[in-house]
């Protein structure tokens, strides 16, 4: 598989204009797996330039007969976001409809109010965070009741186009926190740092402890740590699609600063180390990495819990699989597994795998029929289904039910 070249996304985009969806999508998807469809001639559009501004997606769809809004990190997309970067920008998609998915343009996406990213009774500020990897900006939420006890932490991290206030409105971590007092933190990624702003996950130098994304995200934690009283042994990490796959790179990176992880939507540790095998990792094609040696000292489980729709086209449920495979590396664990329904007749499996005490060290949430998207989650937010289950105060409950060994 080969990026595209510009030539390529130009003819893509003549193709589209054109009303020539079908072979659009076609060239694209051929040209990423090495080839070129036979069926779509050389065109004189080949040799033009043609720049577009970026456009404003917004992705909608219908899930038991509700209506929710978001932008377009879908099956066809997505995949050219973070391969492409800028060079995604440069096709028009205007009106294209793929999968079952309405993609359309709009003017832009209003950022969510105030109202509905934290409540008034906590704090949100803006910060930031400098060290050799970088600068990374960040939101803080501070609740209300955190007195002079030491409080849990969590750390958010977003996915592609994400920011930190649309994903705190998205998923309502923040008042989910002021009920138990926590503090909420949000690294923000730029787009300097990738186009589509998408935690660069797939880059072996953002998979190591002390170096790039990792060292930054470590480095924000412990400055939250220093700047107020946390709870040392109570810090979490959870993040949605590339958000995710950067909280499970960061709980094998820094076992000693979490004590548990949340992947929704993402994928495991270790699962690319390109462009390539990131596309194969996507799409469900990776190597298994379920019979690797356990990445965890003292051969125990890291605790995590996965949230996943069967449905996923854009990150293959076989990732979260993955996750819960290497994250239970080395441990002792029975199973069990329960079928339920939401009252909005959403549908899910619960795995759950408890040590020898009983306690659930890994869960894994089956979304029967779910998209790439948060469950449980706030219309006002991107990539979320209200449908639920509310994966926000399930990752809330499991995080606060285990907290990190001082040895």
């Amino acid at each position: 598989m080969k990026p595209l070249l510009s030539r390529d996304m130009v003819e893509a985009t003549c193709l589209t204009r054109a009303g020539r969806l079908s072979e659009a999508m076609a060239l694209i998807q051929s040209v990423l797996r090495g080839g070129r469809p036979n069926d779509i001639p050389e065109t004189a559009a080949r040799t033009a330039t043609i720049a577009l501004p970026p456009p404003q997606l917004e992705l909608t769809r219908v899930y038991d007969g509700r209506v929710s809004n978001r932008p377009a990190e879908s099956a066809s997309i997505l995949p050219l976001q973070v391969a492409l970067g800028g060079a995604f920008n440069r096709l028009d998609l205007n009106g294209l409809d793929l999968n079952g998915l309405g993609l359309r343009g709009v003017p832009g996406r209003k950022a969510p109010p105030a109202s509905e990213i934290a409540p008034p009774s906590g704090t949100f500020i803006a910060k930031s965070f400098s060290n050799e990897a970088g600068r990374r900006s960040y939101k803080l939420y501070i609740p209300s009741r955190h007195g002079d006890d030491p409080r849990p932490l969590i750390v958010m991290l977003h996915g592609c186009t994400q920011s930190a206030d649309d994903f705190a409105a998205g998923t309502r971590m923040n008042f989910a926190a002021e009920e138990h007092a926590c503090f909420v933190a949000y690294p923000e990624q730029p787009a300097a740092a990738n186009p589509s702003k998408c935690w660069n996950w797939f880059k072996q130098s953002d998979q190591q402890r002390g170096r790039g994304e990792p060292a930054l995200i470590a480095g924000i934690t412990r400055q939250v740590m220093r700047d107020h009283r946390v709870d040392a042994r109570r810090i979490y990490i959870a993040g949605l699609s590339a958000g995710g796959a950067a909280a499970a790179i960061m709980g094998e990176a820094y076992h000693d600063l979490y004590a548990a992880v949340g992947v929704h939507s993402g994928l495991a540790c270790g699962a690319a180390r390109d462009l390539p095998s990131a596309f194969a990792a996507m799409r469900g094609d990776g190597p298994l990495r379920s019979s690797m040696s356990s990445a965890h000292p003292g051969e125990r489980a890291l605790p995590t819990i996965v949230f996943h729709g069967d449905r996923d086209t854009t990150v293959h449920p076989r990732n979260g699989e993955e996750v819960i495979a290497r994250a239970g590396a080395g441990g002792r664990l029975g199973a069990t597994a329960e079928r339920r329904t939401t009252s909005s007749g959403q549908r899910y499996t619960r795995s759950i795998q408890r040590d020898a005490d009983g306690r659930s060290v890994l869960e894994q949430w089956e979304i029967h029929g779910g998209g790439h998207a948060w469950s449980g989650g706030n219309p006002a937010g991107s990539f979320t289904d209200p449908a639920g289950p509310d994966a926000t105060h399930e990752m809330l409950r499991f995080f606060l039910e285990h907290a990190r060994s001082e040895s």
